[in-house]
């Protein structure tokens, strides 16, 4: 439930993407970047999770280049359909518009999802009226799926490694957006942690995920709701 105030504009902007534009990092073609190590999160759920090997399945081999159309997460009884997003002009990635909540962006120069590299998904938690499309996004766990429909016929199946809460003056940079060139793998990002009407949301819930299965395109998949189940506001 969200509460009844009104509340500032809030841009998720994922954390020290200007550091990651400033130093190269996403200048590259794919948009991921090179390992390397940093501190570890205070108060994050899972503080550096190893992508890719969190969750038991063998990664699959990476799909040709192809753009995604719809996000499913089962576990949340969540679809929501894809638009590409970029940077702004201070060089943050941004998510799709306030006035399209329910939408989810994938950062179209870098990796789509399914192809090798690291994929990124970001969308906003909650708005001005309510919960939007990554309003849940915590509650994922290790082991469930997330499916990506593609404009290619295929869906890219992935399994959750990890959920990870970083407090945006600590944010893994390095680790989040991945390594380059590398395996198949996907994030999704939103706004979390304590709220402030004054400086917006302290923190980014990312969950990380990698590549395990791809296969043709259903009707079950592609016919879910849009909207999911996402909470109404009381």
């Amino acid at each position: 439930m969200i509460p009844r105030r009104t509340r500032l504009r809030r841009t998720l902007v994922v954390a020290t993407a200007v550091a990651a534009v400033t130093t190269g990092a996403w200048m590259a073609h794919d948009g991921s970047m090179s390992a390397g190590p940093s501190a570890p999160a205070p108060g994050g759920s899972a503080a550096h999770p190893s992508p890719g090997a969190g969750a038991g399945d063998a990664p699959a081999p990476p799909l040709p280049r192809a753009v995604p159309l719809r996000l499913t997460v089962p576990t949340l009884r969540l679809s929501a359909p894809l638009v590409p997003v970029g940077l702004d002009t201070a060089r943050h990635l941004q998510p799709p518009p306030l006035d399209r909540p329910r939408e989810a962006g994938w950062y179209a120069a870098g990796p789509t999802p399914g192809s090798a590299g690291t994929a990124l998904v970001v969308g906003h938690v909650d708005d001005r009226t309510g919960p939007a499309v990554f309003f849940l996004l915590a509650k994922l766990r290790p082991g469930d799926p997330i499916d990506v429909t593609r404009a290619d016929g295929r869906t890219a199946h992935f399994t959750v490694d990890a959920v990870a809460l970083y407090p945006k003056k600590h944010f893994p940079s390095r680790q989040v957006y991945g390594t380059r060139p590398g395996p198949p793998q996907l994030r999704l990002l939103t706004c979390g942690g304590r709220y402030s009407a004054r400086t917006g949301y302290v923190a980014n819930t990312v969950v990380y995920a990698h590549l395990t299965l791809t296969g043709r395109a259903t009707r079950a998949t592609s016919e879910q709701s849009p909207h999911g189940s996402l909470p109404r506001r009381h």
